[in-house]
């Protein structure tokens, strides 16, 4: 029987059970397998993919809604990866067509690398900002920033919701509830007893990813980070908005260096919502 052409191939939504062929794709392309992190993107969000005739995939990405489940404010739309065999051919733009298309009038985002940004720019996307990543081994300070900072309990989740939605600028309770399960770290700054700020550290292959890293303030936000750190053996990684030169620089004196450099873009709003004053790193970029 002949091969199918790569236009007849089906998209279909992908589950759990292709966790592993997720991961496949990534390693094919060159990128961690990074299956923590898939786990969580799709049970917390909705997969597309395409499947290879031969097995495996020829491409995949995820969608995260945000807001009210029958109407989301904002999806993030990442991990967008085509197979090296079927690279340059299209498939990439026919994927991403589609989940423009499924998404209608829901406001979308994405942080896209240098490679990808042509393609997004081609189907309406417009840059907004960026953001730097950054990883190393952290060296702390001798005087670290005089905030008060400690492990979260379960008694400040309502806490932490209720300080993140105006910052993120929507509802994002069902990856915030995720975070005790698929964090190793989560802490909150407090003062006066009410808190000020939280960040959390993930497992990502031989790093602790920070992110999401919300704080009242410049100074919040290193406190958080030194305490994440001291709680630590492995190299960090974090995205933080350029915007916060600040934070990057001290960052950079404190021993992480600078990686890359992706350009946040949004499709049919012109800004993203919330506060990014207070909104220092994303829990991921595939994530918004």
């Amino acid at each position: 029987m002949p091969t199918p052409s790569l236009s007849a191939l089906p998209i279909r939504r992908l589950t759990l059970r292709d966790l592993t062929a997720c991961a496949d794709l990534s390693e094919n392309r060159g990128w961690p397998r990074e299956e923590h992190k898939w786990g969580l993107l799709l049970t917390a969000g909705r997969g597309y993919g395409i499947d290879d005739p031969d097995g495996g995939l020829v491409s995949a990405c995820v969608v995260t809604e945000y807001g009210p489940q029958d109407r989301p404010d904002l999806a993030a739309i990442g991990m967008v990866l085509v197979s090296e065999r079927y690279a340059r051919q299209g498939v990439g733009r026919r994927l991403m067509r589609h989940v423009v298309a499924t998404m209608g009038t829901t406001p979308l985002t994405l942080h896209a690398t240098p490679h990808g940004r042509p393609l997004y720019e081609e189907l309406g996307f417009k840059a907004v900002g960026r953001a730097e990543m950054l990883r190393g081994r952290f060296s702390p300070e001798s005087a670290g920033p005089g905030v008060s900072t400690r492990a979260a309990t379960a008694e400040d989740l309502t806490s932490v919701l209720r300080l993140d939605e105006p910052v993120f600028g929507t509802d994002r309770t069902h990856m915030i509830t995720r975070l005790p399960a698929f964090a190793d770290l989560l802490h909150v700054a407090e003062e006066d007893g009410r808190i000020i700020g939280y960040a959390a550290a993930w497992p990502n292959m031989d790093t602790h990813v920070v992110g999401p890293l919300i704080a009242r303030d410049t100074d919040t936000a290193k406190a958080l980070i030194t305490s994440l750190a001291a709680r630590t053996d492995r190299p960090l990684r974090t995205d933080i908005d350029v915007r916060h030169s600040e934070l990057i620089g001290w960052a950079k004196e404190r021993g992480l260096q600078s990686v890359a450099f992706n350009a946040v873009m949004t499709y049919g709003i012109g800004e993203l919502p919330g506060d990014w004053s207070r909104r220092f790193a994303p829990l991921t970029v595939a994530a918004g």
